[in-house]
């Protein structure tokens, strides 16, 4: 099932439309894979596609994607709440973010080693991990070079 598809069931189930705006924006969601786009940022791109649509529009959808977890917030500690869309592999855990403390790039790491201590934390102390997140800070390749 599509991105599309599921929204359109999602919206569907909790007795909502689904709207020429709410399809464009998750569309272009889908169009910045491995990006980390601002509200504006989305907006920018909307617009090229719908001019009139407005900007409470696109933070009300964004809210409403976030609810039914089709996107993930992101807070990269840039004073920005940036939106992705949400991990499609059904265990509940997505990527990490790699970020530069010198430039600033924030690159995304795929491989979850948290599995085991995820396991060992349920075994001793009976609670259950189904998600988390991960911000590592160091140097990207570039930057520490230039050390």
């Amino acid at each position: 099932m599509t991105n599309m598809e599921h929204f359109k069931e999602l919206l569907k189930n909790k007795g909502l439309k689904m709207t020429t705006q709410r399809g464009i924006i998750l569309e272009v969601l889908s169009e910045c894979p491995n990006q980390h786009l601002t509200a504006e940022d989305i907006y920018e791109l909307v617009r090229k596609k719908q001019p009139e649509i407005g900007i409470a529009t696109v933070y009300r959808t964004l809210q409403l994607l976030s609810e039914l977890e089709l996107i993930d917030t992101l807070d990269l500690d840039d004073g920005f709440v940036r939106y992705e869309l949400a991990g499609t592999d059904g265990s509940g855990h997505h990527h990490h973010h790699l970020i530069c403390m010198s430039c600033g790039k924030v690159l995304e790491f795929e491989e979850d080693l948290l599995e085991n201590l995820e396991e060992k934390i349920e075994l001793t102390t009976g609670f259950k991990i189904y998600n988390h997140k991960v911000k590592m800070y160091g140097y990207c390749k570039d930057c520490k070079e230039k050390l």
